[in-house]
């Protein structure tokens, strides 16, 4: 079916009593596998690119130096990756832009093909934030593109988003900012921290939640609240990246527990990246360890140097630019090149099936009321936001 925004899937969240997991994708295999997993356990499906990430998609391995134009290519490439994927799907699939940098970003997204964007003004002070996500609201919401915001600020880095402290969701604002932006969704700090160190035994603060969406309802204000940075980071694939010549520290997530425990609190779609990136490195780094011949093969002799180099990275994009074409395009996808796309695959679905099922959204796809961009462009239309 064709890509849907994100506000009916994130009205099931609401309606059902569960929360769905967003998951952030830069090479094609990987949004081929995000869809995967989530047909099989018959859940809807976010699938998010990140500014940045749209950058690498756009053939920028430097991403963090990515030009505009970097990032209309990229979510040109990445946008048509998922529409082919979702065409012929049986789940409704979201492709949502995680931290728009600003203005022209969310409708660089917008105009490539992604449903759903996320303005992220939360650096910004109160008003000047209200002012930046009402504008991308009015231009996505007249084609039907759903909008999450922000408020607050995480601790961490993850992209070009960071932070050295966190400043808490104040309750009072959240609800102002929902009623002033008319946003479908926002991102609340209440504990999470972006990155692979969050520190042990994290304990969110569920009473912040609690507070704005009791506001919320009190206020007849319709929206879902977001937990970003929100990785479990699971430690035996930490242990199994050291084993085989990683050198991670220090790395620590949210435990699934604490996030379970937040969604009855309110919280309807979380965030997670972190914990596929881990995944992905361990699958390379066992396919050389299980195939050495491969150190040497020209095409992907390459993405083992950069993993012998890099050891205490763990963002598949540091070791990806060997294989560029088959990333933004699928294409090439054969011989050793496919023997490091189906190992990204498999890391892909076992991060992302294991929090599907954490999370409840397994099963919950026939009961998101589904509608287009243009269904939802009159729906705004008629609720006047």
């Amino acid at each position: 079916m064709p890509l849907v925004p994100l506000r009916p899937v994130l009205d099931a969240t609401v309606k059902y009593g569960y929360a769905q997991g967003a998951f952030n994708v830069n090479a094609v295999a990987q949004a081929e596998a995000v869809i995967t997993v989530h047909e099989m356990f018959r859940s809807p499906a976010i699938l998010q690119g990140a500014d940045l990430a749209n950058a690498f998609m756009g053939g920028r391995v430097d991403f963090q130096s990515g030009t505009l134009e970097d990032k209309k290519k990229g979510a040109r490439n990445i946008a048509e990756a998922v529409k082919k994927c979702a065409q012929n799907s049986p789940i409704p699939v979201v492709l949502h832009l995680d931290h728009g940098k600003n203005f022209d970003s969310c409708v660089a997204a917008i105009e490539g093909g992604y449903t759903s964007v996320m303005i992220d003004g939360s650096s910004l002070p109160f008003d000047e934030n209200v002012e930046i996500t009402r504008e991308v609201v009015k231009y996505a919401h007249a084609r039907g593109v759903s909008v999450e915001g922000e408020l607050g600020v995480l601790a961490g880095v993850e992209d070009h988003v960071f932070a050295a402290n966190s400043t808490y969701t104040n309750p009072l604002s959240a609800i102002e900012f929902f009623k002033k932006t008319g946003v479908d969704a926002l991102a609340i700090s209440y504990g999470t921290m972006h990155g692979a160190s969050k520190g042990k035994d994290v304990k969110l603060r569920k009473e912040i939640p609690i507070a704005i969406k009791e506001c919320m309802n009190h206020e007849g204000i319709q929206g879902v609240l977001v937990s970003h940075g929100s990785s479990t980071v699971p430690q035996y694939i930490v242990s199994e990246i050291n084993a085989l010549g990683g050198d991670i520290k220090n790395a620590y997530g949210i435990s699934k527990e604490e996030l379970k425990a937040a969604i009855p609190c309110g919280i309807g779609k979380i965030n997670v990246d972190t914990d596929i990136r881990l995944a992905v490195t361990r699958n390379f780094r066992e396919l050389f360890r299980d195939h050495p011949e491969l150190k040497d093969d020209p095409k992907v002799g390459g993405i083992w140097k950069l993993l012998d180099e890099k050891r205490d990275a763990f963002d598949p994009r540091a070791f990806l630019a060997p294989i560029m074409d088959t990333v933004m395009y699928g294409t090439g996808d054969e011989g050793t090149v496919a023997l490091i796309t189906d190992a990204m695959r498999r890391g892909v679905k076992e991060a992302v099936g294991t929090l599907i099922v954490e999370f409840g959204s397994y099963g919950k796809a026939p009961l998101v009321e589904m509608a287009s961009l243009e269904e939802m462009a009159a729906r705004y239309a008629k609720e006047g936001v």
